[in-house]
């Protein structure tokens, strides 16, 4: 193996002799920057879950309906973002990716820090900043897919379970930390003065100041120093482009672009005209890849071509299904997590305020961070057992999971003890996120044995940015629901989702004779 830091050369993670020789120093070098920088993408893109509780708590003039559609646009163009980074590996190499995409991070962060200073800043202006940071999201697709070069093929659950793992961790540092910088002047008079509460929150009374700025604006120089980590210290792989850097940089963030183009459509579809997303999002996604197609330099497009090729391969559309099932329901039910508590259990059947309601932000950030840790443990668990029995069993228990929430919550809706409920709907939910994050490891374990090689990295990148709809689609159904007060037909509607994707593992991967099976016979 000959290379340097910024390029590598007859890279072959599956020779033992280049393992050794510095092959593993170099995947985990890249491992570690990997996961630092997906870890604030995550951060950065979820933040919209604690920011609506707490432009609620300041005052912001905006109904529950709007305040649950800013998450959900956050996820919208996150995942149509993903669409473009499943392919930008081949257009920029991993190492340019990398940086300017962390870099890049700090532009919303720090745009919506200044919003956030101004209870008269338009709904719009939300709206469009959540779509821009949808970056932090998109950068899953081009991670996965580059880590997974890195390892030999009998440890990339491990990777790819702790390169997804500590990235997801993102949602749940942000959900523990950003009240607490919120809270208190943590930096200075630089960001501004605070906003006073109008409602009580967290043991705080009425006028008690809250630097909501602060949730934002505190990533902003964590995303600057660790995109210049990733330009110094990350590796191209030899697969990808070698091309010079600055051309490669306007032919990527031309792809990117297109993607952003398709989101904003897709949400002009949704909030302006009123469609619904089980219309959107398919043309959405379809006017992305033929704009990413043909709309392209002919070198892009030569490249998107070989890539494309993942299409007519029906383990794509299965592991598609599947892997929404799994990270469509953690980073859905990580968007809607704190606002979903204070909805149902913040105030009575009659509206008046619950003497010792939870606070939401003191226990929003477990679930996401169990469901992180756990995909690790299911990368881990997948290489030893396989990724379908790993899929299936953590499978079973999020079916069970979501019939037992639709079941418990209309029955805490009606009681007159409300509270008595939060412990068994916490405790369920804690289960539904590390099911969640098992399966998540499990899934990405499955696909190098069933699609070939040279477009594992782009399956791995394509299933990732439609399950990231899961970001969209959960907020703005359980929004719905919610203010319909039928929150059980939501939770019904993905138990029958969770059915019919456990269905298709069993039958195409589990079962006497399937893929992954057949696979780790011949293998043995």
């Amino acid at each position: 193996m000959v290379g340097t830091t910024r390029t590598l050369d007859g890279w072959d993670p599956e020779c033992a002799g280049c393992w050794q020789d510095g092959g593993q120093r170099t995947a985990c070098r890249n491992l570690l920057i990997s996961m630092s920088c997906l870890l604030l993408g995550f951060a950065t893109w979820m933040v919209w879950s604690v920011l609506i509780v707490q432009m609620e708590q300041v005052g912001f003039p905006f109904s529950k309906a709007q305040l649950y559609q800013l998450p959900a646009i956050a996820g919208l163009s996150g995942a149509m973002m993903r669409l473009s980074h499943s392919f930008l590996l081949g257009i920029a190499g991993g190492r340019l990716v990398m940086a300017a995409s962390t870099l890049l991070l700090a532009v919303p962060a720090l745009l919506t820090g200044l919003a956030l200073r101004d209870r008269e800043t338009p709904y719009t202006t939300f709206c469009v900043l959540a779509m821009l940071s949808g970056q932090g999201g998109a950068v899953f697709a081009s991670s996965m897919a580059n880590i997974s070069g890195f390892f030999p093929k009998r440890m990339q659950g491990m990777a790819l379970g702790v390169n997804a793992g500590i990235g997801n961790l993102g949602v749940s540092l942000m959900q523990f930390t950003v009240p607490v910088v919120a809270g208190c002047a943590v930096l200075g008079a630089l960001t501004g003065p605070p906003l006073p509460l109008v409602v009580p929150a967290g043991g705080r009374a009425i006028g008690s100041p809250l630097w909501i700025q602060n949730s934002t604006l505190m990533w902003v120089p964590l995303c600057l120093v660790c995109g210049l980590i990733a330009w110094f210290g990350a590796s191209t792989l030899p697969p990808h482009t070698r091309t010079a850097q600055l051309p490669a940089f306007l032919r990527a963030t031309w792809v990117v672009l297109i993607s952003l183009v398709a989101a904003g459509a897709g949400l002009y579809l949704l909030i302006g005209l009123g469609l619904h997303w089980l219309i959107v999002l398919p043309l959405a996604t379809v006017f992305a890849l033929l704009a990413m197609r043909y709309g392209t330099p002919a070198a892009v497009r030569a490249n998107l071509q070989r890539q494309f090729a993942i299409f007519p391969n029906r383990h794509t559309w299965i592991m598609t299904l599947v892997y929404t099932m799994s990270f469509g329901s953690f980073i859905g039910f990580s968007a809607s997590f704190p606002k979903f508590i204070q909805d149902i259990f913040s105030s009575g059947a009659d509206g008046v305020p619950l003497v010792g309601a939870p606070n939401p932000f003191h226990y929003a950030w477990i679930g996401p961070l169990v469901g992180s840790l756990m995909r690790a443990v299911g990368g881990w668990l997948s290489d030893r057992v396989g990724g379908a029995r790993v899929t299936c069993a953590a499978g079973l228990v999020m079916l069970a999971a979501v019939i037992a929430l639709a079941i418990m919550l209309p029955i805490a809706l009606a009681s007159a003890d409300r509270l008595s409920w939060f412990p068994p709907f916490l405790v369920t939910v804690i289960v539904l996120f590390i099911c969640s994050g098992l399966s998540m490891g499990a899934n990405f374990r499955i696909v190098p044995f069933i699609v070939p090689a040279q477009l594992a990295g782009a399956v791995l990148g394509w299933i990732s940015a439609i399950a990231a709809y899961g970001a969209f689609v959960i907020p703005k159904i359980l929004g719905q629901h919610i203010a319909a007060h039928t929150p059980e037909r939501a939770f019904f509607g993905f138990a029958a989702y969770y059915s019919i994707c456990l269905a298709l593992v069993w039958w195409f991967y589990l079962r006497h004779g399937g893929v992954e099976r057949v696979d780790r016979q011949s293998s043995a």
